[in-house]
């Protein structure tokens, strides 16, 4: 069985539940994705476009929200949020603008010694230094007139939902008055490492047409800024590693930490769980499965269990949320793509939509399954 065998185990609202606006930007979405030509799909997303670029100027502030929440499909989502992708980028015009964008910045955090709960306050003391070492590096190709909010913010901050206002205020900062948000505060409750999204988030005064984030990359500037970020975390008793992702546009900015803190957790998972097995039962067996779940977002989720033939009762699992804009066997095949980076040789597919629950233990449930067929 492959990645994109995989069934989807989220539930998909019905298409009568959408309310008019959304349903006819569902329906456009649909026709362009179906068009039979270039020519007509560009201009039915061309329309669909207004109508986005419509609500984010209107009073509604939830209307963006909705379009994708009652969405039917997965493709549906994607092709939306491409839209407002587009949408975003055009808000600042083709000539001088001021363009908002964010860095995810991926924080694992730990309780160290004896140490009880402690809460890291998401502020920046100094964000000017931040910005310089971007400045320095040429993070945006040479733009240098750009300022960083004061804050670590959560991706709801920047997400769909906060794009009208955002938008609205870009206008209005610039270099000089960045944006004031409020942080996001770190809540570290645990000795063992805790994967947590935050983003940094600035705005870019852009002259011409050419993209600041065309050419982003982290090699010159990562190092120092991540340690600039631990310097600005850190309190006593908590171990802090910060792992920061090129600046990009707001929304695509959400999708890159997200993938990012997942790709970090199951590694941090996967290594742990690994080494574990490997020093008391030799390889593990890795087994992908696909779960509904009322906790998880859009009510489905993947799971990872590993474990070893040679010890039924042992075995670790791993929860892998799914995204609405993401499908299934991508996913799917990360995760198996990182599990042959940990050099686990044995890892399977299950077929089918599963429960949550196990109903003998009451518990998650996670296969074990020996007798599956291994991936090829």
């Amino acid at each position: 069985m492959r990645a994109a065998d995989l069934s989807d185990p989220r539930a998909w609202p019905a298409t009568r539940d959408a309310d008019a606006f959304s349903a006819d930007v569902h329906r456009m979405a649909e026709q362009a994705m179906r068009a039979p030509t270039q020519r007509e799909a560009d201009a039915t997303d061309a329309a669909a476009r207004e109508r986005l670029a419509a609500a984010i100027a209107s009073s509604d502030p939830g209307r963006l929200e909705r379009v994708l929440a009652c969405a039917p499909s997965v493709a549906v989502v994607r092709h939306v949020r491409r839209l407002l992708v587009d949408v975003e980028r055009r808000a600042a015009g083709e000539g001088v603008g001021t363009l908002l964008f964010a860095l995810p910045v991926t924080v694992v955090a730990a309780l160290d010694g004896g140490a009880a709960a402690v809460t890291l306050a998401g502020v920046l003391r100094d964000p000017a230094a931040l910005a310089a070492i971007l400045r320095e590096a040429r993070v945006f190709g040479g733009l240098e007139q750009f300022g960083l909010a004061g804050a670590l913010v959560g991706a709801d901050a920047i997400d769909v939902a906060a794009l009208p206002q955002l938008l609205a205020r870009a206008a209005r900062v610039d270099a000089h008055s960045p944006l004031d948000l409020q942080p996001a505060p770190i809540e570290v409750r645990e000795r063992a490492e805790g994967v947590h999204l935050r983003f940094v988030v600035g705005a870019l005064l852009r002259v011409g047409g050419v993209d600041p984030f065309g050419g982003a990359t982290i090699g010159r500037w990562g190092m120092p800024f991540a340690n600039a970020l631990v310097r600005d975390l850190r309190l006593p008793g908590v171990a802090v590693l910060a792992l920061p992702r090129p600046p990009q546009r707001l929304l695509l900015a959400v999708q890159a930490g997200r993938a990012a803190q997942r790709d970090v957790s199951f590694q941090l998972f996967a290594s742990n769980a690994i080494r574990k097995l490997r020093a008391s039962y030799g390889e593990p067996t890795a087994t992908i499965s696909a779960h509904r779940a009322v906790d998880a977002p859009g009510g489905g989720e993947l799971r990872v269990s590993l474990s070893s033939p040679f010890a039924p009762r042992e075995a670790e699992g791993f929860r892998c949320p799914l995204y609405p804009y993401e499908a299934v066997a991508d996913v799917a095949e990360a995760l198996h793509a990182m599990l042959r980076d940990c050099r686990v040789s044995d890892a399977r597919f299950v077929a089918g939509v599963h429960a949550d629950v196990d109903p003998i233990t009451g518990g998650r449930l996670f296969f074990k399954d020996d007798a599956m067929a291994p991936l090829h």
